[in-house]
């Protein structure tokens, strides 16, 4: 990314941006309790991945009242909002309108209660336990403050509501219906992701992985059945599952370079039926994180390995070796460091240096990845918002007490989580896509 093209742009908003900051609070400030109620509203009335909506009509209204071009139903429930202003670069702004399948125990009198059929037909509970919620009323928050303040930026925004984030596959859906084609093309990708490591009113920047590859891996084990009281005469594919889980873990403390960070989760296992039947087969799910390409591989391939060696070792005849399947995949959320490199002043011109701090990468995963791996790749950049109420923060040194994401206890502390989402988005596009002097 050629950041020298801005240099005389930032410039002059580097003037103004003291007086600017204050203009954007005060507005946020004003319009807070309609974005609180919005808040409050999407948080009682989630909907599961790819089931979103209701969630999805209530934005593109939201959109379309500020301004914006709106299209809807792109790749599913996803909608495409854009507003065009002049000439400059196109920034896509993100957010999520997926909700999780957890019981909600936060104790707000807006909790939701709501009950969904998932896509096997099952009963769950619904809540927004990851805070997509807060996500969607900060990017309703900045489509209006941008609408209606064209004159501090110049350029197209392209600002995009994801169904199935959850799911992982909202993002390529949305790239197969036409976002790059039929849409105007991003020069960089912008998002944010609430987080419990840092306290409401701050911001975490990092450049390069800031999120994990994640790799869904479903593991047949077969063997010979029979009776529990003659094993002689079986292969029991209990015991030899329990043996490829334990070698399964020598992946990461063995043969992985120990400055490359891995994870292997066998997160499932199903198998048998009654007391004194051995199977004739066990299923393994697993949840394999990394890094880079290289550790990935090393991982994909150890997995085969094991499971098919382990299996081999307890005589498992090479007909009813073990069925290794990859079902699911994300790449890497890669922070790219130029974009960071320019954005990281803005803000703390504009916030404050004691509120844009130095974020930390995590091995959870998600497909924001996605939009920066389309050629030509786009400079892309996902940013921590801290959630955790200050007092709450500052009485809790030990921070793995504190409910984190995915957790049925997770509550952003809305009104500062939700004004300095708003803040750091504008404020990114307005440096991103500078009014000419």
């Amino acid at each position: 990314m050629a950041i020298s093209r801005f240099l005389a742009a930032a410039a002059a908003l580097a003037l103004t941006v003291p007086a600017m900051a204050d203009d954007l609070k005060g507005a946020i400030d004003k319009d807070y309790p309609s974005l609180e109620a919005l808040y409050r509203d999407l948080h009682s009335h989630p909907e599961l991945s790819g089931h979103e909506i209701e969630t999805a009509k209530r934005l593109a209204k939201e959109a379309r009242a500020a301004g914006f071009e709106v299209t809807e139903h792109v790749g599913g429930n996803g909608l495409v909002a854009v507003l065009k202003n002049g000439p400059g670069p196109t920034l896509l702004l993100r957010t999520e309108l997926d909700a999780l399948p957890v019981e909600e125990q936060t104790g707000l009198p807006f909790a939701s209660h709501v009950r969904a059929k998932n896509d096997k037909g099952e009963d769950v509970p619904v809540a927004h336990a990851c805070g997509h919620d807060a996500h969607m009323t900060i990017w309703t928050g900045t489509a209006r403050r941008l609408a209606a303040d064209r004159g501090s930026w110049s350029g197209t925004l392209v600002m995009i509501a994801q169904p199935a984030e959850e799911t992982i596959g909202g993002a390529k859906k949305m790239i197969e219906d036409g976002l790059f084609t039929r849409f105007p093309r991003p020069d960089y990708n912008l998002s944010l992701h609430d987080t419990a490591a840092m306290p409401a009113g701050t911001i975490g920047y990092f450049a390069g992985p800031l999120k994990s590859a994640a790799d869904s891996v479903d593991i047949e084990v077969k063997g010979i059945g029979g009776h529990g009281a003659i094993p002689q005469y079986t292969r029991d594919p209990i015991v030899v599952a329990s043996a490829i889980v334990m070698a399964l873990q020598t992946l990461v403390s063995r043969n992985n370079d120990p400055f490359h960070p891995a994870v292997v989760t066998v997160g499932s296992f199903h198998g048998g039926t009654k007391h004194n039947i051995i199977a004739s087969s066990v299923k393994l799910e697993l949840s394999v994180r990394s890094m880079d390409e290289q550790t990935r591989a090393m991982l994909l391939d150890g997995i085969k390995r094991i499971a098919e060696n382990e299996a081999r070792a307890f005589g498992v005849p090479e007909d009813k070796l073990p069925v290794v399947k990859v079902v699911e995949s994300v790449p890497v959320t890669y922070n790219n460091p130029d974009l960071i490199a320019h954005l990281v002043p803005a803000w703390e011109g504009a916030m404050g240096k004691d509120r844009v701090l130095q974020g930390s990468p995590l091995m959870s995963s998600e497909d924001f990845s996605e939009y920066g791996r389309v050629e030509p790749k786009i400079p892309s950049a996902q940013i921590w918002l801290g959630a955790v109420n200050r007092q709450t923060w500052d009485a809790t040194p030990d921070r793995t007490k504190l409910p984190g994401t995915h957790s049925p206890q997770w509550a952003p502390d809305a009104e500062p989580t939700i004004k300095t989402g708003i803040e750091t988005l504008v404020t990114a596009t307005r440096s991103l896509l500078p009014k000419a002097s």
